[in-house]
């Protein structure tokens, strides 16, 4: 950042690096770059951190497809991909509580994929038989299980019948075009069971509903002035009966959330500070 902002970053290291006593106390722009520790770095950890898209950016791109708000809560999302099976306990607490759901399960079987023949070929050399016969170029119907065909086809297993004489199918002879299923984005899919819709049930709009809370007595915390430690009291009203049951219902993960030592329901007195609203809650 020095060449950019040499005053900000000046001031940084005086404030937070130069006060240490094993530090001396020298100009930043006079120090040496940094040296790598290459020893530190952890290859499983640097492999499991690139497979496939970033599932908080992924996930995002799927609720708004969805049209759900990244504060509701959602039971589970579907992972499709390689490798998944094989991350640490920690990543996944980490992308679980990044998508806002309540647990990840791997989706192997996440597309369908069609295996269909170029639009107009001028040779097979690969197919048997009569030229003819090899311009009828076989269209297979969607076979039982299409995952199994598209990896026999990558690795080279697969063949194709033209006029009862088998013969090898190289996968670059044979277009493969993956479908995705429905509320599935890049690989990821979240929603509450396992239908392709994705499905919101009342227990999980409550959480949503008490997230919306925690974003609104956030916001008055910072209108009125208050530190980011100081601790509150609250009370809320509501005249919609879901927002009282979910506010009912969370009320120790609003308090914990938004510092309130006393988080109760009924009118202020004079004591708190001036009100503020929004429907249906106040």
């Amino acid at each position: 950042m020095a060449p950019l902002v040499p005053f900000i970053t000046e001031r940084v290291w005086q404030d937070l690096i130069a006060r240490s006593p094993r530090t001396p106390r020298n100009r930043f722009h006079l120090s040496t770059w940094p040296t790598a520790d290459t020893s530190l770095i952890d290859p499983e950890l640097s492999r499991q951190m690139t497979l496939g898209p970033p599932p908080g950016r992924t996930g995002r791109a799927t609720r708004a497809e969805s049209g759900v708000k990244t504060r509701q809560p959602l039971s589970r999302a579907l992972v499709a991909a390689a490798g998944f099976e094989s991350l640490s306990a920690e990543l996944r607490a980490q992308i679980t509580e990044e998508l806002n759901v309540s647990s990840l399960a791997s989706s192997p079987r996440w597309a369908a994929p069609w295996s269909t023949p170029p639009p107009r070929p001028t040779s097979v050399p690969w197919a048997s038989g009569s030229a003819r016969a090899s311009r009828r170029w076989p269209r297979p119907s969607p076979p039982a299980d299409a995952a199994s065909l598209s990896l026999a086809l990558r690795e080279g297993n697969a063949s194709v019948v033209v006029d009862a004489n088998r013969s090898p199918s190289p996968p670059t002879r044979v277009i493969i075009t993956e479908t995705p299923a429905r509320g599935l984005v890049g690989g990821l899919r979240l929603g509450s069971d396992r239908r392709p819709r994705l499905e919101i049930t009342p227990e999980l709009r409550r959480a949503g509903l008490a997230r919306d809370a925690i974003r609104l007595i956030q916001g008055a915390r910072k209108n009125s002035g208050l530190d980011v430690a100081d601790r509150i009291a609250l009370r809320w009203q509501s005249t919609d009966e879901e927002v009282r049951t979910a506010l009912t219902d969370h009320s120790s993960l609003i308090a914990d959330e938004v510092l309130a030592t006393d988080f109760a329901t009924g009118e202020a007195d004079a004591t708190f500070g001036a009100p503020f609203e929004d429907e249906p809650l106040s």
